[in-house]
């Protein structure tokens, strides 16, 4: 549009609004209607510009004689930088904001760092633990899997109070509580084993919402076009958790004594969840800071907003793709929980590393899958960007999760130097990772308004792989070898590559739960992302 329709559209005012002491009159206002207060028009000088005023019997016009090339803006752009110069908004022409909702994921991220800093240091601590107190390598298992008794109960139920009360209220809760269990567990150990089992059950109490929790968090807060991403990056926090405990915990025990471990993980809590309650929010309708802008881009591939109020089980557990995603996430959580739990061990006991040397070395692992995922939400976000269907993109992310791990660690059983071994678990951890851009993002692609419950659901049976094969891995290697623990997981994902492939789908409209009034495709700017 030209300058002069731009201020004959914005510039419409009384004389009192334009600084006396810049005008100076040319010709003398005059009145045209012969009443005195009808209407007149007269010309001054503003400045440079020579303005001529019109008015007619009830408003005032500005005509600006100016010339200038023609020029286009946006209506809503024009007008928010015009509201900017008028508030002295310095920051026009200037990087925006960074986005609200990558904020949200980044506390999400640094919350489950804290997780499973809080979750491994038992992996370490146990070792001098075990020593003191004679324990055998199944009361380790059993002390090991405890963890997963709480984790268990809360699963479901996580999700469902996420569903309904907002994730922000839960994530927190389950932060504090697991916080105060990690602290708690020194005591626990000099008082005798029932009391170390009830306190690890409860720290997994706490543990056991947090994945339900953020994932309602996120399916209300993060795009599809960037939801792999997002995941990856709250995902890798988990990872870089396991880094940060695995690396600190040796320097800690040496220094200070095994208790020193939990005493100063489960203190920092307290710190994030100080900055939570100020920053976080359910949903981007609940917080008044975030801008218009950002509200519409989230808000436009979003389902409906209202609360949950009841939760279709039966349509829910009689869809095939649902049954595929619980017996999936079974699968691949029991050869990682397997590793995540028995790793500095096996370190330990097959490749005769020290107690230092054995936490260093679990974390080259870890540290691989931070970067892979990332990686890998990378990769799934751009081929969802390009036109590929959500469904390809899940199911080729996942088989990447399966069939890598189970391949690198069938390795394991060939290789004669500890750093093979060590090169082999990082590899397959590394693929273990796309995981996250597979069965771990699709609980929003299906079901994103029940995405809590769902992932409530399946990673029930993520928990159950996680006790059944941290006892049963300390069983095996009682009566058996680690090449033993190895094949059992090496099956598992098999099947876990077959059921996946065979049932999964990332489209949202094969069953529609709880938003059949809502789901909006002419919203979503890809329309066929879920095909």
């Amino acid at each position: 549009m030209s300058a002069k329709a731009f201020l004959l559209s914005h510039y419409s005012f009384s004389p009192p609004n334009i600084p006396r002491r810049n005008l100076n009159v040319h010709n003398s206002f005059y009145d045209t209607s012969g009443s005195g207060i009808g209407r007149g028009r007269g010309r001054f000088r503003y400045g440079e510009r020579e303005l001529l005023i019109k008015r007619n019997s009830s408003s005032w016009k500005l005509w600006a004689d100016v010339k200038s090339k023609p020029f286009k803006i946006a209506d809503d752009d024009s007008s928010s930088l015009l509201r900017k110069k008028e508030d002295g908004d310095n920051s026009v022409g200037l990087p925006q904001e960074f986005p609200k909702r990558w904020v949200i994921v980044i506390l999400c991220f640094s919350a489950f760092l804290l997780c499973n800093m809080d979750r491994v240091n038992m992996s370490i601590a146990i070792l001098p633990m075990a020593s003191e107190y004679n324990w055998t390598p199944t009361t380790v298992g059993l002390i090991q899997s405890s963890f997963f008794w709480g984790y268990l109960l809360t699963q479901i139920a996580g999700g469902i109070w996420a569903d309904t009360v907002g994730g922000k209220a839960v994530l927190g809760f389950g932060v504090i509580w697991w916080s105060v269990a990690t602290v708690l567990t020194p005591i626990a150990a000099k008082l005798g084993l029932p009391f170390l089992f009830v306190v690890r059950a409860f720290m997994g109490i706490g543990e056991g919402v947090a994945m339900p929790a953020m994932n309602n968090i996120l399916s209300k807060w993060v795009p599809v076009s960037e939801r792999s991403r997002s995941l990856a990056l709250v995902y890798s926090g988990m990872y870089l958790g396991s880094v940060t405990g695995l690396a600190f915990s040796p320097f800690l025990i040496h220094e200070f004594g095994w208790p020193s471990v939990f005493f100063s993980f489960g203190s920092l809590g307290t710190v994030w969840f100080a900055v939570w309650l100020s920053k976080a929010y359910s949903s981007p309708l609940d917080d008044p800071t975030l801008r218009p802008e950002e509200k519409k881009l989230i808000l436009s591939s979003s389902v409906s907003k209202e609360p949950v109020k009841s939760i279709p089980w039966k349509l829910i557990l009689s869809k095939p793709p649902v049954w595929a995603l619980i017996v999936s996430h079974f699968c691949h959580n029991w050869g990682t929980f397997i590793l995540l739990t028995w790793m500095p061990t096996y370190y330990h006991q097959v490749l005769k590393f020290n107690l230092t040397e054995s936490g260093l070395f679990a974390v080259l692992p870890w540290l691989t899958m931070a970067v892979t995922a990332n990686v890998g939400g990378w990769i799934a976000d751009s081929l969802v960007r390009r036109g590929t269907s959500v469904t390809v993109v899940r199911k080729i992310m996942q088989t990447i999760g399966f069939l890598g791990p189970a391949f690198f660690l069938t390795q394991l059983s060939h290789v004669d130097s500890p750093a093979m071994a060590v090169l082999c678990m990082a590899c397959s951890q590394g693929s273990d990772a796309f995981s996250q851009s597979g069965l771990y993002s699709n609980h929003q692609d299906i079901a994103p308004r029940y995405s809590g419950v769902l992932l409530g659901l399946s990673n029930t049976a993520g928990v159950l792989a996680g006790v059944f094969g941290t006892a049963a891995t300390g069983y095996i290697l009682q009566h058996g070898s680690w090449d033993d623990v190895f094949k059992v997981s090496v099956g598992l994902y098999l099947v876990g590559t077959v059921v996946w492939n065979a049932f999964s789908t990332g489209r949202r409209d094969w069953l529609r739960i709880g938003d059949e009034k809502s789901f909006r495709p002419d919203l979503v700017e890809n329309r066929q992302e879920y095909l």
